[in-house]
């Protein structure tokens, strides 16, 4: 499967960190009884690799990627423990190479006009938009739209919950990611009611 067919049917994606392994699993079955069955858990911590093996083992039916994967190092650890696709916040061409001779969806951050097109000449369409309030937001990503019309995004960085709605509006938008729809400190104090009335209120 193509990034892009596993956003266009998962558009919200929860972009989380893990600081403890063992709240994988109630993690994601909180978001998993909420509609979210998409998930990408950064490499910021060193429980990331074990969370994600645990995620995938609890429910095997759920989109587990890797997000914040910047050297080749984590790209090819993260296709050894069964990664569903992986993020980066930038481009990279050995990284690229990596995930298409693995024939892992990969989603490669880009902020740029010179970035977007170095990545359209290596032959990717749906790319991350980071930091995406920072880089121009909206109305930068109405520009790109016309500059560049084959093109997806998925915007990160700066978007919550009062905006994301106007992001997905956007016809060049094919998802969002966001760390909003699953808070590190409600995840760090195991606050899975609190986790389940933020969703309740995204999805009612």
């Amino acid at each position: 499967m193509q990034i892009s067919e596993q956003l266009q049917q998962h558009p919200l994606i929860p972009v989380i960190t893990l600081n403890k392994s063992k709240q994988a699993k109630p993690l994601a079955e909180c978001l998993i009884n909420a509609g979210l069955s998409i998930f990408e858990i950064t490499l910021r911590t060193e429980a990331a690799l074990e969370s994600i093996q645990r995620i995938k083992q609890a429910f095997p039916d759920a989109l587990v990627g890797a997000g914040t994967v910047i050297s080749p190092a984590q790209m090819r650890s993260i296709i050894e423990v069964g990664c569903d696709f992986a993020v980066s916040p930038g481009l990279n061409r050995e990284l690229v190479q990596i995930a298409t001779e693995a024939k892992l969806p990969y989603l490669p951050g880009v902020s740029t006009c010179s970035e977007i097109m170095h990545a359209h000449a290596l032959g990717l369409r749906c790319l991350k938009l980071f930091p995406a309030e920072l880089s121009g937001g909206i109305p930068y990503l109405k520009q790109l739209g016309s500059l560049f019309p084959d093109l997806q995004f998925c915007p990160t960085g700066g978007v919550d919950l009062k905006n994301y709605k106007d992001y997905l509006a956007l016809n060049n938008v094919i998802a969002i990611g966001g760390s909003f729809l699953a808070p590190t400190e409600l995840i760090d104090n195991g606050n899975w009611s609190e986790l389940t009335r933020l969703l309740e209120r995204i999805y009612r």
